[in-house]
């Protein structure tokens, strides 16, 4: 081809590629698309919390250039979805996870060390429970995000009425004045169903508070079948039928809501939305007097058991990137955003206590000075808990017997008449069908 027949080809593509091209193929030239990033999450118990989590995205998008878009689910429904996504290879690109749920699916999730490292060191370190959920040797599977700490919501005024001016220091104390508030048609209400939230934050403390374990220390052999975990059913048989609502076997997390703010139970154990909801509410959440039934809510820990002071669990929150994500980096550098001290921060203060974060950092926090007095006993949620699994670690072998509700199940069984004796014997085989075969 002669230069000059070369430049005057040349030209016309470049005509082509031009004006005249996008008028002559009748399409717009293809510019750049913004990271688009899915972000799957449970819908808050504290509906303020979304409201400020979106408004973190949408500057975010503003700023950054980005298309973040948060889809809400009940929580019940996130596993299937995670299963879902990683059987198909697609779906939401950061998934919001519960308990030790990064375990079950770590083959699947992307490598978030440097975020988890930068974090620990920004934020004064993790708490152990918090660690324990994420991280598999030394690699982070999640960014840990919160802890939703669980406490004993309960009347005041209804506890008086049955003689009890302080909260039970004892599970002991607890049933007898549980039995008194039933006979007056205002029981405790808890769950036994299989819900994500307060059924294993119920059971498991119990188990463990009688000396019960799942497993030894290496989380190989299944010591669940002994004295002490019996005498924890029998004890539960008991509290159920003397002290509390019996259709709790099905409840879920938000049962427990509504019949404390429609005044139909007395306590119940749970986050601190129960409070907070009904302080926001005070038109909506009434007493049997007509008056703001916040004024009426207290806290008070997980009473004492056989062994001494209760082990808790809390609910622990983290996020995970996805490997199949086309959009990694990009993920990782909006979750970078949504947990620095500035934008958790913002969170942190319109959750109220609700959720007290991964890190120690949040303690110091400003909001636990001005807290309303019904509130302080959330402020140290993190310390001292212990994660599911115990005594073994925290793998994906414990988040297997939770998930098929092991534990919450051995309860329930006792509770509808099956012998305590059976119903540890039924656990028991179902922990060795995951750990030992």
């Amino acid at each position: 081809m002669k230069r000059r027949t070369f430049l005057k080809t040349a030209g016309g593509a470049a005509a082509a590629s031009g004006l005249e091209g996008i008028l002559v193929s009748r399409h717009a030239p293809a510019f750049a698309q913004p990271a688009r990033i899915h972000l799957l999450h449970w819908p808050d118990f504290i509906p303020e919390g979304d409201v400020e989590l979106r408004r973190q995205i949408t500057e975010y998008n503003k700023q950054m250039k980005t298309d973040v878009f948060m889809e809400n689910i009940n929580g019940n429904d996130l596993q299937p979805r995670i299963t879902a996504a990683i059987q198909t290879g697609a779906g939401p690109d950061i998934i919001f996870m519960l308990h030790n749920w990064p375990h079950l699916y770590a083959s699947a999730l992307a490598d978030v060390s440097d975020l988890c490292e930068w974090k620990a060191k920004d934020q004064g370190g993790y708490y152990e429970q918090s660690e324990a959920a994420v991280r598999d040797g030394k690699r982070w599977l999640a960014l840990p995000y919160g802890i939703v700490g669980n406490q004993m919501a309960y009347r005041k005024s209804l506890f008086a009425s049955v003689g009890a001016t302080q909260p039970p220091k004892t599970l002991e104390e607890w049933r007898k004045i549980g039995a008194a508030l039933k006979q007056k048609g205002k029981p405790i209400g808890q769950t036994l169903g299989h819900t994500y939230g307060d059924a294993p934050t119920w059971s498991y403390p119990l188990l463990w508070t009688f000396g019960g374990v799942e497993t030894d220390k290496t989380g190989k052999k299944v010591v669940l079948n002994s004295r002490n975990t019996i005498d924890a059913v029998k004890w539960m048989t008991a509290f159920w039928k003397d002290a509390c609502d019996e259709g709790g076997l099905g409840w879920d997390d938000s049962s427990n809501n509504r019949a404390f703010h429609s005044g139909e139970i007395s306590s119940t154990l749970n986050g601190a939305s129960i409070y907070i909801f009904a302080k926001r509410n005070p038109d909506k959440i009434k007493d049997e007097k007509g008056e703001p039934m916040w004024r009426d809510v207290a806290h008070f820990n997980f009473p004492d058991g056989p062994s001494g002071k209760t082990p808790t669990y809390h609910l622990v929150t983290s996020h995970a990137v996805m490997k199949y994500s086309k959009n990694v980096q990009a993920a990782k550098e909006f979750l970078k955003h949504i947990h620095s001290k500035e934008q958790f921060g913002k969170w942190f203060e319109v959750e109220y206590g609700f959720n007290v974060g991964s890190t120690t950092h949040w303690e110091n926090n400003p909001l636990w000075s001005t807290i309303d007095e019904a509130m302080k006993p959330y402020r140290y949620t993190g310390r001292g808990t212990r994660m599911i699994g115990y005594a073994g670690p925290a793998n994906a072998k414990a988040g297997e017997v939770y998930s098929k509700y092991v534990i919450t199940d051995m309860f329930a069984k006792g509770v509808q008449g099956m012998k305590a004796e059976d119903a540890v014997k039924w656990a028991e085989g179902e922990l060795k069908r995951v750990y030992e075969s």
